[in-house]
């Protein structure tokens, strides 16, 4: 859910920098790539859909992060470039967002009236989710400040070259219509639409593992 904030670097062609660019994140990352997270999803079209006031969004949002995505930190699947400017929290295969944890922070965060819809978003997002082993994205973002640079694309190239050694497919969900062909670069399709009341529309998309590419 809410893979987004990259869109301005792919847009603008940006050069790919090299791996050695990005670390994995370990637990004492957690605040710095939640607080990351947050910058790059502060004008995310389903994020503020869900927050629509910025003093919640501010101060609740980063529970909905560390509930949704935060599995990607103990999992040693997490990554930050290496100036703070972009996060990305994949979970490998056979780790899943805390469903117990993200239905409470639903429940506890956001508006009653609107609790329905979001519940009824993630339900759709898990019928899309891949049967086989695969690699997911939640979450990346990068600091506004710093778009345009290649973040968000050095991140997503540092983990799909795993993706890749591992022969699995990769799985996210785009919630901004504009990132899609963005995402298509980069091999995945979308393979369905999410969406419920008057939420904004999310993309499930799909990337194939490397050995079914013609």
């Amino acid at each position: 859910m809410f893979t987004e904030a990259t869109t301005q670097e792919f847009q603008n062609g940006s050069g790919i920098r090299h791996v050695a660019d990005v670390r994995v994140a370990g637990p004492l990352d957690e605040r710095a790539a939640t607080r990351i997270i947050q910058m790059g999803f502060s004008t995310d079209p389903v994020a503020r859909w869900v927050y629509p006031d910025a003093e919640a969004y501010l101060s609740l949002f980063p529970e909905f992060i560390r509930a949704f995505a935060g599995g990607a930190i103990s999992a040693g699947s997490a990554y930050l470039t290496r100036d703070n400017a972009g996060a990305a929290l994949w979970l490998p295969p056979g780790i899943e967002p805390n469903e117990e944890e993200v239905l409470d922070v639903v429940r506890a965060t956001v508006a009653p009236g609107l609790q329905k819809d979001v519940f009824d978003v993630m339900e759709q997002m898990g019928s899309f989710h891949p049967a086989e082993p695969h690699w997911y994205l939640p979450m990346i973002g990068v600091d506004p400040i710093r778009q345009g640079r290649g973040t968000g694309s050095t991140l997503m190239r540092f983990a799909l070259e795993r993706c890749d050694d591992e022969d699995l497919p990769a799985y996210l969900e785009s919630s901004n219509p504009r990132n899609i062909s963005l995402y298509q670069r980069f091999g995945f399709e979308v393979i369905g639409l999410i969406r419920s009341g008057g939420s904004p529309p999310m993309f499930p998309m799909y990337r194939k593992r490397r050995s079914e590419w013609v």
